[in-house]
């Protein structure tokens, strides 16, 4: 009994946070975002806001296009989004994840400004680094032949994920939603996206630069993550042969793992801010993180728009 009273009490000491109490009973649908731009896109579409601190993020219950719906940033790369997708769904009642975010392109095929719903999502440096032997690169391990081809010394190992209605498997590219990309197909093609994005603050006042063509939205294909902000010719070029990688980013193949883990549907929006190394000459991020951000931004309000209630 005095064992009990003790552990009960060092319980009520604990910060809120390791109690993971729900905030709100209200089924949500989370609208991520990864970093302040994507956060600026959709804030004002979120109606009757009510904003909650944890850990010092701030999340924002609402509705958006009448829908429940509760706005985040998962903060950049890959630890900061595993660890604030599993935050979101302890603290509130998850329905489903819908990702808002900008990438860098692989698919030469895709332009700045497109938005891409990939199929699936692989974590392209969850990989085992080789050791140089006369006969050339030794893995410590054979990952099996549904893995990606490596890049030099770098071989694809796959993630090990398991679910309370699934055993523990490998996987190299984890499934988004059917349901979810299939909602997607419906919706997108009829959603404009925005061509022009104002001049830098060195550009004459009132200007605006404008891409050659009018962005697109395309739904399928492979999305890649990684803790790299990847700007690389070749590698881009490995990407997107090895792993048939359309797009990638820093956060959505985490956010996929631990959405998977905790069987709760997602999606993943991306506009393409760069071209991960494929630009003329140099990284264009910082020019076209904006339109990107509102691009994105675009077709998410259109889709949670046509999510069921």
């Amino acid at each position: 009994m005095i064992r009990r009273i003790a552990l009960l009490a060092a319980a009520l000491l604990l910060p809120s946070s390791a109690q993971a109490q729900k905030l709100d009973e209200t089924p949500r649908t989370v609208v991520m975002t990864a970093f302040p731009p994507e956060w600026n896109a959709l804030a004002h579409a979120v109606e009757g806001q009510t904003n909650y601190t944890i850990n010092g993020l701030t999340f924002t219950t609402g509705t958006m296009a009448g829908k429940p719906v509760v706005l985040m940033q998962s903060g950049v790369s890959i630890v900061n989004a595993a660890m604030n997708t599993q935050l979101v769904l302890d603290r509130f009642t998850v329905k489903r994840i819908v990702f808002s975010g900008i990438a860098g392109g692989v698919d030469p095929a895709l332009s700045i400004g497109d938005v891409i719903v990939p199929e699936d999502w692989g974590q392209y440096l969850e990989a085992a680094f080789a050791r140089k032997t006369p006969r050339g690169w030794k893995p410590p391990e054979n990952s099996g032949p549904e893995a990606p081809a490596n890049w030099a010394f770098i071989f694809p190992r796959g993630t090990t994920v398991s679910s309370a209605l699934a055993p523990r498997k490998r996987f190299f590219r984890i499934p988004m939603d059917p349901a979810l990309l299939d909602l997607a197909r419906k919706v997108v093609p009829d959603v404009s996206l925005e061509r022009c994005v104002a001049g830098s603050a060195s550009a004459l006042p009132g200007s605006r630069l404008c891409l050659p063509r009018t962005p697109k939205i395309v739904v399928g294909g492979t999305g890649v993550s990684a803790g790299i902000f990847a700007d690389n010719k070749n590698f881009r070029l490995y990407l997107q042969t090895a792993w048939k990688a359309r797009v990638l980013d820093m956060e959505s193949a985490a956010v996929a793992q631990v959405a998977y883990a905790n069987m709760v549907p997602t999606i993943v929006f991306r506009s393409l801010s760069d071209l991960a190394g494929g630009d003329a000459t140099q990284n264009m991020e910082d020019t076209f993180e904006h339109l990107a951000s509102v691009n994105s931004a675009h077709v998410v309000r259109a889709f949670v728009a046509a999510l069921p209630d």
